[in-house]
């Protein structure tokens, strides 16, 4: 197998030193490192990412991409794919803010609401004693929790919150609340698996933020991204996957036929009205007739022999014009 060259220790390394990198960022760094655009070299773009990942196989690392559920941005990241305690031992945070971060994330998971996310005072309020694994499990063993885990105050959560926030283990909603960071999409895959969280019925990723159908004795729940492109369709079916319920709307989702559907003179894409105004050059339409109106509009037989008489014209001036410098020609010689 080849050695991994300087563009994809480049990728690597850009991953590694900033976080978790949007699609849109990333993919301005591969088109950097190799003058491609991901977008028109799809294949190119998936070969990089597979030759890296066969590398990191050997470190238990993976180079993996995932939804950020609170945007619905694709994220990509390096993770680590072995959970010992060997590797527990590369991690900044102490025995109490690994406690406090494990609540935290139970916290949200579990949220009632299904928004995948908890108030600051409620953050703040979560118990660092039901995290600590105690090995005889005797009524007495709560006293025998680690000074650090009793002492752990307020400021030091609000610390630890604010640290969280930053590395992209966790992060703020749009509502103000707190909710999953990038780090915990990428790195929880199989943690959310096994603690048996809910799975969009569309993509069958974990649904940390998901909207569940209607019928409360249904248990299917659908991320509202996968919601928007599976109902998307016009005239789409939005019966519920699971029990046939009608599936609500959500807000500002267009009715009916409109969902994404342009009108025939509006252009969806700067592609497509470039290709239109190249079919309307090809067609000969004068631009007074594009810009007009159906009232105002001439017909195309008009517009022709308008051009027919108007080279006519030229055609007599030009004539014309030969004709008068001729005779001004003859002048001069007499």
């Amino acid at each position: 197998m080849a050695p991994l060259s300087w563009r994809h220790h480049t990728l690597l390394q850009a991953l590694l030193t900033r976080g978790p990198l949007s699609e849109r960022d990333f993919h301005a760094v591969f088109a950097a490192v190799s003058g491609r655009n991901p977008a028109t070299h799809q294949q190119l773009f998936n070969d990089t990412l597979l030759k890296i990942n066969k590398d990191l196989t050997y470190l238990q690392f993976e180079l993996r991409a995932c939804m950020n559920q609170y945007d619905g941005i694709v994220y990509y990241g390096v993770v680590n794919n072995i959970a010992d305690e060997e590797s527990k031992l590369g991690t900044k945070y102490s025995v109490p803010q690994i406690a406090f971060y494990k609540g935290l994330l139970e916290a949200i998971v579990q949220e009632a609401g299904n928004d995948g996310s908890i108030t600051s005072i409620d953050a703040l309020n979560v118990r660092l004693d039901n995290q600590v694994i105690i090995v005889d499990g005797s009524q007495e063993s709560q006293s025998r929790l680690p000074t650090s885990i009793k002492n752990f105050s307020l400021s030091q959560k609000e610390k630890t919150l604010d640290e969280l926030i930053r590395d992209c283990w966790l992060s703020y909603t749009s509502t103000g609340k707190i909710g999953l960071g990038t780090r915990s999409f990428l790195d929880l895959r199989s943690w959310f698996r096994g603690n048996d969280i809910p799975s969009c019925m569309v993509c069958n990723e974990a649904c940390i933020k998901a909207s569940s159908c209607p019928n409360e004795e249904c248990n299917v729940r659908i991320h509202e991204y996968c919601l928007r492109k599976k109902f998307s369709q016009r005239k789409a079916s939005r019966a519920c996957p699971g029990c046939g319920t009608e599936w609500p709307r959500q807000d500002g989702e267009a009715d009916g036929d409109d969902v994404n559907e342009p009108e025939e003179d509006q252009a969806p894409s700067a592609n497509h009205s470039s290709r239109k105004r190249r079919k309307r050059v090809k067609t000969e339409l004068v631009e007074e007739n594009d810009n007009a109106g159906p009232s105002m509009a001439v017909p195309r037989r008009t517009s022709r022999s308008m051009k027919a008489e108007a080279v006519e014209a030229a055609q007599e001036a030009s004539s014309a014009g030969a004709s008068q410098a001729t005779r001004t020609s003859k002048r001069r010689k007499k």
